[in-house]
C-alpha cells in the first residue's frame, strides 16, 4: 500500500506522494485545503466553504465555525454553536474533507484509497494532542504511520527534491542547518546537523504566539482603527458589519502577501461602519512601510528566537551553514532582510514551494522508508555524577500500533535515610552516542520513589522501567522492591533524526558509529554499565554485575539458590558460607518457597503457626 505524506497544517492541509521519482502534490488550484470546519444543522462543512463563514481569523472557535481544531486537542469538549463537541471529531471531519477531496482529483488515479500516511506535526504538541490526532486520523479511516516534525520534513523534502541529493548530503556532512518554518499558525524552529548521511535534531523551539493568523489580525486592527479616526467615530461607538469585518480581514491577509512584492497595496472594504456617517467605507493605501511598522515587533520576535535557538546549542550564526525558510510569513521582506542580516544572503534559502514542501517531505519520508530515531541518549543520572544511558542514541522509534521493547535497570539506594530514591533522567545536550562525561545535560524527568529508611545501603532495589509509544512518548516508571512505591512521568520532548541516504542509494555513508568499547550505534541496547561508589543520600547506584576476580561474595544473596547442577564442584551453598549482606539479601529477595511471596509480606504466614 502506498504511504502519503500528510500535513495537517494548524492553517492549511495538504496531501502528497511520491511517483516516479517526483512528488505528487494534491492541492485545489496551486492552493492547499483551509484546516476549518462548519456545522449547519445536520450538515459539515469544511476547508474553503468553511473558511467563507468566518467572522474572525482567530483560532478557536467563532459561531458554528471551527478554525484550527488541531489547536484546541488539549480539551476534553468545546461548544460550537451552543453544542459541546470534541476537537479529536473535527480533525476527523477536516481529515475526511481532505482525503475525499485528494481521491477526486485527476492526478489520484490510485485504486485502493488513502490508508496511511506520515503525518507532520509542531514541535510543542505534547503526546495528549498526538495521541488525540492519531485517534482523529483513526476516525477517518487513516493510519497513522509515524509522526515526523515540520521543520524535519521541510528539510528532508528540500535535500530530496536537489537534482543530485546525495551529493548535497556528503556536501553537507557535518554541518549545521536551521529550518525557520513561519506559517500561518506557528513558528517552528528546528537546528539539525547531517551526520553520516543522517539528519539529526540538536534543538527545537516552537510557538503558536507568532503565527501568520497574528499578524493578520493586527493588520484589521491597525486598518480599522485609522478608519475610525478618518470617519469621526469614537473607537467604542464604531458599529461594524459583521461580513465587512470578515472582508477586512481577508483584505488584511491579502495586503501581507502582495506587500512582499509590492510597494503598497489599496485595501477597500464598502459599508464597513454601520454607524450614520459620511463615509461608511474604508479606502486605505497601505505601503510595505506601514506593513512593516505594524508586525515589526513580531518580526523581529521570531528572528530572535531563531538566535536564541543557537545561542542554546553553544553555536554561533557562523556555525550554521544553510538556514532553510519555509512558510507564507517567511517571504515577507521583513523576515527575509533579518535572516539575510544574520546568515548572509548566501547561506540563506527561502523555498519556492513554501505551502506545500512539508508534505512533500512527508511524502519523501513514506517513500523512503525513512524511521525516526532517537538523536540523543536517555540517562540515568547516578551517584557520584555518573551517567548511564539506558537508551542510546540511534534507538529506532516505532510505528503505528507499535511500542518499544522496554528497557528495564536494577539500581541500588546508595543511602536510604531520607526515605525517599531520587532518580533524574538526562539527556545529554550534545547528540549521537559520542557524549563526555563533562557534557552539559538538559533534565528531561525526576522520579521519586519512597524507600525503607532502616534498610542498609546499596540493599533496597528500584526498578527502572522506560518504553516509547508510536505517539513518541517516553514512558518512565519507577518502583522500590520493598517498600512497594512507585512513581512514572511521560517524556514529551524528545529529539530525533532521519537516515535520508537510505532511500537515495543502496550503499550507505552510515559507517558504524563507535562508542569506547567498540559497539555500534544500530544497537538498541546499549552496552556496558558504569560503576560508583560514593554514597549520596537519596541517590541511586549502578551496582556491577561482572567481576575482575573470582568471589563468590561479590555474588547477590538471592543469586546462590540455585544447586550449579553437572558441573564440578556443583553444591548448594550453607548459610554460614554466606556473607551478612548475602543472607540478608537472600531472606529478603528470595520468596516463600510455600506461597511465592516475598519475605516480610504479611500475607505470608506460612511458617507463622497461624
Amino acid at each position: 500500500m502506498v504511504v502519503f505524506g500528510f500535513d495537517f497544517g494548524t492553517t492549511n492541509s495538504l496531501i502528497s506522494r511520491v511517483a516516479g521519482g517526483q512528488t505528487v502534490v494534491f492541492d485545489q488550484g496551486g492552493e492547499p485545503y483551509p484546516s476549518v470546519v462548519c456545522y449547519e444543522g445536520d450538515s459539515v462543512i469544511c476547508g474553503s466553504e468553511a473558511k467563507k463563514r468566518l467572522m474572525t481569523h482567530e483560532i478557536g472557535v467563532i459561531g458554528n465555525v471551527v478554525r484550527s481544531p488541531k489547536m484546541l486537542l488539549d480539551r476534553e469538549h468545546v461548544h460550537v454553536d451552543g453544542i459541546p463537541r470534541r476537537p479529536r471529531d473535527m480533525v476527523a471531519d477536516i481529515v475526511k474533507h481532505v482525503v475525499s477531496a485528494t481521491e477526486e482529483d485527476p492526478r489520484y488515479k490510485l485504486d485502493p484509497g488513502i490508508g496511511r500516511a506520515v503525518v507532520t506535526i509542531p514541535v510543542d504538541m505534547d503526546g495528549r494532542q498526538r495521541r488525540e490526532l492519531r485517534e482523529a486520523f483513526h476516525q477517518a479511516g487513516l493510519v497513522i504511520e509515524q509522526f515526523v516534525h515540520e521543520p524535519m520534513a521541510a528539510l528532508y523534502g528540500y535535500l530530496r527534491g536537489k537534482e543530485d541529493p546525495e551529493n548535497e548530503i556528503r556536501r553537507l556532512e557535518g554541518q549545521y542547518l536551521l529550518v525557520f518554518d513561519w506559517g500561518g499558525g506557528t513558528l517552528d524552529l528546528t537546528l539539525c546537523q547531517v551526520q553520516k548521511g543522517m539528519l539529526v535534531q540538536v534543538r527545537n523551539d516552537g510557538t503558536h504566539e507568532l503565527g501568520g493568523d497574528v499578524m493578520d489580525e493586527a493588520i484589521r486592527r491597525e486598518i480599522e482603527k485609522r478608519a475610525v479616526e478618518a470617519a469621526g467615530i469614537e473607537p467604542d461607538d464604531a458599529d461594524v458589519d459583521p461580513g465587512a469585518h470578515l472582508r477586512l480581514l481577508t483584505r488584511a491577509e491579502e495586503a501581507k502577501i502582495k506587500l512582499s512584492s509590492q510597494e503598497q497595496v489599496p485595501i477597500y472594504i464598502p459599508g464597513y461602519f454601520r454607524n450614520d456617517v459620511t463615509d461608511p467605507d474604508i479606502d486605505i493605501l497601505l505601503t510595505r512601510g506601514e506593513l512593516e511598522a505594524i508586525i515589526g515587533q513580531k518580526v523581529r520576535q521570531g528572528v530572535k528566537r531563531a538566535k536564541s535557538l543557537i545561542d542554546s546549542a553553544d553555536l554561533t550564526t557562523s556555525d550554521i551553514s544553510l538556514c532553510l525558510a519555509t512558510g507564507g510569513i517567511a517571504n515577507m521582506p521583513a523576515v527575509k532582510s533579518g535572516l539575510y542580516e544574520m546568515f548572509g544572503a548566501t547561506r540563506v534559502e527561502v523555498s519556492e514551494r513554501g505551502f506545500s514542501i512539508i508534505s512533500e517531505g512527508a511524502a519523501w519520508i513514506a517513500h523512503d522508508r525513512a524511521r525516526l530515531r532517537l538523536a540523543k541518549n536517555i540517562e540515568v543520572h547516578a551517584a557520584r555524577n555518573q551517567h548511564f544511558p539506558v537508551i542510546g542514541a540511534g534507538y529506532e522509534m516505532p510505528t503505528a500500533g507499535e511500542v518499544s521493547e522496554a528497557e528495564t535497570l536494577m539500581l541500588y539506594c546508595t543511602d536510604p535515610r531520607d526515605g525517599v530514591g531520587k532518580l533524574s533522567l538526562l539527556s545529554p545536550t550534545r547528540h549521537g552516542r559520542h557524549v563526555q562525561a563533562n557534557d552539559s545535560r538538559q533534565s528531561l524527568a525526576c522520579l521519586n520513589v519512597k524507600v525503607t529508611p532502616s534498610m542498609q545501603q546499596l540493599f533496597e532495589r528500584i526498578m527502572l522501567h522506560l518504553e516509547v509509544d508510536d505517539n513518541l512518548v517516553l514512558h518512565a516508571s519507577a518502583k522500590s522492591a520493598i517498600r512497594g512505591d512507585s512513581d512514572s512521568v511521560d517524556i514529551h520532548s524528545l529529539e530525533f533524526g532521519l537516515d535520508i541516504m537510505q532511500g537515495i542509494t543502496d550503499r550507505s555513508l552510515n559507517e558504524p558509529q563507535q562508542q569506547a568499547g567498540g559497539t555500534e550505534q544500530s544497537v538498541k541496547k546499549p552496552e556496558g554499565r558504569s560503576s560508583q561508589s560514593e554514597h549520596l543520600v537519596g541517590s541511586v547506584l549502578l551496582r556491577p554485575n561482572v567481576a575482575i576476580r573470582e568471589d563468590i561474595n561479590l555474588v547477590p544473596g538471592e543469586a546462590l539458590i540455585r544447586k550449579e547442577m553437572g558441573k564440578p564442584g556443583g553444591h548448594f551453598l550453607r548459610v554460614d558460607e554466606l556473607s551478612p549482606i548475602q543472607r540478608d539479601e537472600r531472606a529478603w529477595y528470595v520468596p516463600c518457597s510455600y506461597c511465592g511471596r516475598r519475605a516480610g509480606d504479611p500475607k505470608c504466614r506460612c511458617l507463622s503457626g497461624h
